[in-house]
């Protein structure tokens, strides 16, 4: 089942394998990428897609200084050797496009303000290129200034499918933007975007709506993380919110639903697959701590469709063939999760 060719959306799939979204911190100076990462994506092409790091929609959002972009005509020109990298080593690809919300700290971004649902800082410290700093306080965005945000996601999804992509995948996890909005820890707001289910999702109900519209439904995945507790995250029913949720991508015919099933810091305990299982109709991809045997496993027993690993492909190019061969996997290294270069990027070793 695992590794079986199959349909996601408008993509034909090679297999259920998922190379899940992973920021590596790799790309130029101006948010731009370049020859390394085509050469990384290209090594992981056997996955049965590719979900690429997350990738800036506007400028002035940056929370991790050396992430890419896709707001401009440079960058949509140097995507192409990764998309046109990819495709010649027979994998599909799709753009984790996002918007970083309260996680970006002025001194990436030269003084912007980072904004957010409500005035809610992160706890803790970021790094930046000036050192280790307190998170800020972001600004309350002001209702007029959300259909911005909301072209802003659909340019950027057109502007990935310039580039050569397959599709996109909308962030709505790990307390980026969207995700800030979702959760009632984070958006203290009163007016038609904070409260009520229905007034949360409002922005990623508005921002999908907007992605699909341009580029095709089939074309068009978004990643929810209910439980996960990163950047100071936290909703008083996390399975009433996914509940809502489910029910209400159903109107959209998404390619598929990327659901993070648990918290990285066990904060926040929930099954909240079961309920996005049984209320979303479409494509269920889960992520988190899968080993290749509860992948097959879940998904021979429906309850999901595709499975996406994250360290699993970081260490192993060649991760559905070593899951075929039943040979080992390579460990990951964390010390260079992050670090610029090719040690730990580009350098694990396949099989061969």
């Amino acid at each position: 089942m695992l590794l079986d060719k199959t349909q996601l959306g408008s993509v034909e799939l090679s297999n259920r394998m998922i190379m899940a979204p992973l920021t590596r911190a790799r790309a130029d100076a101006g948010h731009m990428p370049n020859n390394l990462m085509a050469e990384y994506y290209a090594q992981r092409a056997s996955a049965g897609l590719i979900i690429t790091e997350c990738t800036m929609i506007a400028p002035g959002t940056s929370a991790f200084v050396s992430e890419p972009g896709i707001y401009n005509d440079e960058q949509i020109n140097a995507w192409k050797k990764t998309t046109d990298a990819v495709h010649a080593a027979g994998g599909k690809i799709f753009m984790q496009i996002w918007h970083s919300g309260r996680a970006a700290h002025p001194l990436m971004n030269n003084g912007t303000e980072n904004v957010g649902p409500s005035a809610i800082a992160i706890d803790g410290e970021v790094h930046t290129p000036k050192g280790k700093a307190a998170n800020t306080e972001p600004r309350a965005l002001r209702e007029d200034e959300l259909p911005t945000i909301v072209v802003a996601f659909k340019q950027a999804a057109l502007n990935a499918i310039e580039a050569g992509f397959d599709g996109v995948e909308v962030h709505g996890a790990n307390g980026y933007l969207l995700d800030a909005f979702l959760r009632d820890g984070s958006n203290k707001r009163e007016d038609a975007y904070g409260g009520s289910l229905e007034n949360r999702a409002r922005l990623l109900l508005e921002v999908l709506k907007a992605v699909t519209g341009a580029i095709g439904a089939g074309r068009v995945g978004v990643r929810l993380s209910p439980l996960n507790s990163y950047n100071s995250m936290r909703d008083g029913d996390p399975v009433a919110l996914v509940s809502y949720l489910a029910e209400q991508l159903n109107q959209l015919d998404l390619a598929y639903v990327h659901l993070m099933r648990a918290d990285f810091f066990n904060q926040q305990e929930a099954d909240v697959v079961t309920p996005v299982r049984q209320n979303f109709k479409g494509n269920l991809m889960l992520n988190m701590g899968y080993s290749a045997d509860e992948a097959e496993q879940v998904v021979k027993d429906g309850q999901a469709d595709f499975v996406a690993f994250g360290t699993g492909f970081l260490a192993n190019p060649d991760l559905p063939a070593r899951v075929k061969a039943g040979a080992e996997w390579n460990t990951p290294n964390p010390d260079t999760f992050y670090t610029p270069g090719a040690k730990g990027y580009t350098d694990y070793p396949t099989m061969d």
